[in-house]
């Protein structure tokens, strides 16, 4: 340590000074002035810094150096002749010069730092981690990267030997042979991948000082690389289905443009792939618009359009649906349904709806639906009554659901494999019923009659009430013991019977006969009226969707709660039966390519059925079917009506395509 005496303590010696106390091998004893204010006085206050105005008493034996800055030739000669003899005395000009070229070289070393910071920065601000070990195998660089995917901080790591950190580490080999190793896979000891380059480090005459890695975590690499693999097995899964699929399939990017069609595409529209691929989307249309394009503006699906695609020109139903990826759109997908192909299938459809009438369709319990507690209760009895024999009495009023509720029964017993008959004792003439029901002469003989016709299975006589006293008579013989007829104990039917009137009244009034009430009544099931099981409304909707979407060739999804709010409002005097006719109107009021019955058409279709003059409710038929079928053939008159018998405008108003209105005009003989 040097100790230093600074005489003169004007500009020069406070810079003097200044630079003194950042050298570690300085100790400046004091500063001395005879100006009190002088800077480097000022500056010796603060930093509690000895300072005078007489420099003899700092004179002493370990007193090593003397600055004088006075510039006062007098006062150099004194401090000269004065100063012990071991103390260098330095004169001003040399001490400026000295002083020049310290503030030089403190400028070089500030700038040497900065330099070193930057790279420092530009080292620690990179992903990759940085390694460097000396020729004795120590780490002298480490920067922050290395320290996060090591787990080890740089104050921990510099100095210590490359293996305590990095115990597989291949860098002291590097530094053996000479020999840059790259893109080396290896594993930390916390378990994170890594890929690995190395690298000799040599001075300017080719001697080797060290060694030098650069690497970089390839863990979440790996993985984007097992599940990129995974997503390409997803892909030629979902490619193999798009490609297997029977419906015609298209699929645009965010212009517009063909990008995917499968096999069936081709073949419906009678273009090849390179003929979409890369096109329009409106490439393969004859007529109409094109749905990807309007789905790609709205950003919205579009069901249920009806168009013509292709070469072919063929009548199709198409359903496109945006792509939507990150509130984004980037594309449309169509599936397309030929209806060329589906109308044959309509027509063998017709067929087996023509044959289950003729053979008398029947419903199980699964088919009546409703929570309520009436209904469950008449199930309940129901269920109890087809793992009986006796007659069987279903009690409720027009439209509750009887048929349905004697289909189940008879689904429900032993009886199910043999014909269940309906009979509609209300629609039936009086003088031909006997014979009708029993045979010819009354008698049940082979052959002839509903009784020998229901052998083994099930006979449901509708309002029964309605049947003439001596059928009833006759009825009643059969029931009771067979009435001693020779063929009847050949004959096993069930009896199943329904009546929406107050048989009891019926019978005060002598209109019914007593003995055969008490023996059909045996089993009374009431069936609740629907105006009773509001909540139950929503459930029977969603069954009746089903059922009225197959027979108008519709895809109607639900209702709104609006809609359903309104239904559950009203009274329903026709119970279920008029909740089907008033679904099936605002189904024919919606409009072409919704799928949704909204409050508008629901009001519509009971604003439809006031004005009506007629009765509200439909005429009994044999099954419900055929009542569809009427019902659908008014319906198309009334169309083609209000459309002054243009086609193409009426399967517009009802929307369906022009070719199944055409079919559906000659299933009924309107053409």
């Amino acid at each position: 340590m040097q100790n230093v005496l600074i005489v003169g303590a004007g500009t020069g010696g406070s810079i003097i000074l200044d630079l003194l106390q950042n050298l570690d091998f300085m100790n400046v004893r004091a500063i001395i002035d005879t100006d009190e204010q002088a800077p480097g006085i000022i500056q010796a206050k603060k930093q509690g810094i000895a300072h005078g105005t007489d420099w003899k008493s700092y004179l002493t034996d370990d007193l090593h150096i003397i600055f004088d800055v006075t510039g006062n030739k007098a006062e150099f000669t004194e401090l000269l002749k004065a100063r012990p003899a071991q103390t260098v005395l330095i004169p001003g000009s040399v001490a400026n010069l000295l002083l020049k070229l310290l503030e030089e070289n403190g400028t070089y070393i500030k700038q040497i730092h900065a330099e070193m910071h930057k790279q420092r920065m530009v080292f620690d601000s990179i992903e990759e981690g940085m390694i460097g070990i000396n020729e004795h195998g120590t780490i002298d660089f480490f920067n922050k990267s290395a320290s996060r995917m090591v787990g080890f901080s740089n104050d921990k790591a510099i100095g210590q030997p490359i293996r305590d950190v990095i115990p597989l580490t291949e860098l002291p080999r590097v530094f053996q042979t000479g020999k840059a190793e790259l893109n080396q896979e290896l594993v930390l000891a916390n378990g994170l991948k890594i890929v690995t380059s190395r690298y000799p480090l040599l001075d300017s005459e080719g001697k080797r000082m060290g060694a030098f890695a650069v690497f970089k975590d390839i863990t979440e690499v790996v993985a984007l690389a097992e599940e990129i693999t995974d997503l390409n097995k997803v892909k030629t899964m979902l490619e193999a289905i798009i490609h297997s699929s029977d419906d015609a399939i298209s699929v645009v990017d965010n212009h517009g443009n063909g990008i995917l069609v499968n096999p069936a595409y081709t073949r419906i529209t009678g273009l090849s792939e390179d003929e979409i691929i890369g096109k329009p989307a409106n490439a393969d249309i004859n007529e109409g618009e094109s749905i990807h394009m309007k789905v790609l503006q709205t950003k919205k699906p579009v069901r249920g359009v009806n168009m013509r695609i292709g070469e072919n020109n063929r009548e199709v139903v198409v359903n496109v649906a945006p792509i939507i990826v990150d509130q984004q759109v980037k594309g449309s997908v169509g599936v397309i349904h030929d209806i060329t192909e589906m109308r044959n299938l309509m027509k063998e459809l017709d067929r087996a709806r023509t044959i289950i009438r003729k053979l008398e369709a029947t419903y199980t319990f699964e088919d009546i639906f409703g929570g309520s507690s009436d209904i469950e209760i008449s199930v309940e009895q129901a269920k109890l009554a087809a793992k009986s024999e006796v007659p069987v009495l279903l009690r409720g009023e027009t439209g509750t659901g009887k048929e349905l509720f004697a289909h189940a029964i008879h689904s429900g017993s032993k009886r199910r494999f043999h014909k269940f008959i309906r009979v509609n004792c209300a629609t039936m003439n009086a003088t031909a019923f006997e014979s009708e029901l029993f045979g010819q002469n009354g008698e049940l003989e082979k052959g002839q009659g509903l009784f020998e016709e229901s052998d083994q299975g099930t006979l449901f006589l509708d309002e029964v009430a309605d049947l003439p006293l001596a059928v009833q008579q006759r009825l009643l013989t059969y029931l009771a013991d067979g009435a001693n007829d020779s063929n009847a104990n050949q004959l096993s039917v069930r009896i199943i019977t329904a009546t929406s009137k107050n048989l009891e009244k019926a019978m005060h009034e002598g209109l019914f006969n007593e003995e055969l009430y008490y023996v059909l009544n045996r089993i009374s099931i009431q069936i609740a009226p629907l105006r009773s099981r509001i909540k139950d409304i929503p459930l029977i909707v969603g069954h009746l969707l089903v059922k009225l979407n197959q027979e108008f060739g519709m895809n109607i999804k639900t209702m709104t709660d609006e809609a359903l709010e309104r239904l559950q409002q009203y009274d329903w005097p026709g119970n279920v039966r008029e909740l089907e006719n008033v679904l099936s109107r605002a189904m024919i009021f919606m409009d072409s390519g919704e799928a949704v019955i909204g409050l508008d058409d629901v009001v519509k279709s009971f604003s439809s059925r006031e004005d009506k003059d007629e009765e509200p409710f439909l005429p009994e038929k044999s099954t419900l079917t055929s009542i569809m079928d009427d019902y659908e053939k008014t319906i198309l008159e009334t169309a083609l009506r209000e459309n002054n018998g243009n086609k193409s405008l009426t399967a517009n108003r009802l929307g369906i395509s022009l070719r199944s209105l055409y079919y559906k005009l000659e299933k009924f003989s309107l053409v």
